[in-house]
């Protein structure tokens, strides 16, 4: 199928509620030496993509300024540097933006192949999520074998996706959810425990779930108010990863004693601003580590709910009451 000048794309008419998406008609790209075209037949909502579309989150310079971070679909076109994919070829990529589009162009480099069995929808659902969770609870936070994390935000796609790559590994994990249904969802697909943080502190219950020991790595979307519980929950040696601060990024009065007394590490990152040589080292991993898993039916995400491209709006509204267990879709095409 030749590859047309226009496609259909997502616009966001400047920063603002989800209303200001809508369907507008642009070129479709040309791909880099390094990179590939695909032909996107679904892509991933992601929280990274409405805080761009409030303003918050400005892409890097280069990247394209239409939004999505991961799609779904048949290679259309490849680079002239690009030596181990071929037109017609079915992959899933982490993009460096314009995934909201029939068109995407990214990275050789971050592109990987659909598991077996798996459909576009499902195959799309999975590098955002993959490439955060590995990076960040498996590679900074160094969780192994026979320990324990917690989860913030456990019936996310990012949660669901810890939970299912802890168990692969070998490890535990507790997870917090705000309402007893997702702590009941989140138990149903392998978590260790849930805790319903509106009724419960989490610390606290760490504490009972681990014998007063604390747990090995905490992965933190939430920052702000959990920081010190954070802190407080961590066992000896143990791990903060910092991923996203939903509840602001400052701590007053923060006491560090705890760090230093029970030798605490505290990191975090950012995925979007890393090199294509960066991101693709995380594929790599991630294809001989976690593909043959997927391959064999195991840690599969969970797709909440899809929508049309031209219903991205609806999409983000969802994605902002947090009402959903896990993955919101895009069905492109």
């Amino acid at each position: 199928m030749a590859v047309p000048q226009s496609m259909t794309y997502v616009q966001a008419d400047g920063a603002g509620k989800p209303d200001v998406l809508r369907l507008a008609t642009t070129s479709v790209p040309a791909p880099k030496p390094d990179e590939v075209l695909i032909r996107v037949q679904a892509a991933g909502v992601n929280r990274p993509d409405v805080a761009q579309r409030q303003g918050s989150y400005p892409p890097p310079p280069g990247a394209s300024p239409i939004l999505g971070l991961e799609v779904a679909g048949e290679v259309a076109a490849i680079g002239d540097q690009v030596s181990g994919l071929s037109v017609g070829d079915r992959v899933c990529a982490l993009t460096n933006g314009g995934g909201y589009a029939e068109y995407c162009a990214a990275p050789e480099a971050q592109c990987l192949p659909w598991p077996r069995g798996f459909d576009a929808t499902r195959s799309a659902a999975l590098p955002e999520t993959s490439f955060t969770v590995w990076a960040n609870l498996f590679q900074l936070g160094r969780l192994s074998k026979g320990e324990t994390a917690l989860v913030h935000g456990g019936s996310s796609g990012i949660g669901i996706t810890a939970i299912r790559f802890a168990h692969e590994f070998g490890a535990r994990i507790f997870v917090t959810a705000g309402s007893d249904e997702k702590c009941a969802a989140c138990l149903k697909l392998g978590a260790d425990a849930a805790i319903n943080y509106r009724s419960q502190d989490f610390a606290t219950e760490v504490k009972a779930l681990t014998e007063g020991r604390g747990v090995d790595v905490i992965l933190d979307m939430v920052g702000g108010p959990y920081l010190a519980r954070d802190v407080r929950s961590l066992g000896l040696d143990g791990r903060l990863v910092l991923i996203a601060f939903l509840q602001g990024s400052k701590v007053p009065d923060f006491d560090f004693v705890q760090v230093m007394m029970r030798r605490l590490t505290i990191t975090g990152s950012t995925m979007r601003p890393r090199s294509t040589a960066q991101k693709g080292a995380i594929a790599a991993e991630l294809r001989s580590r976690v593909w043959p898993a997927l391959d064999a039916g195991r840690c599969a995400p969970v797709i909440h709910a899809t929508f049309p491209l031209a219903q991205a709006a609806e999409a983000h509204r969802l994605m902002e009451s947090s009402q959903h267990i896990g993955k919101i879709m895009l069905s492109v095409g």
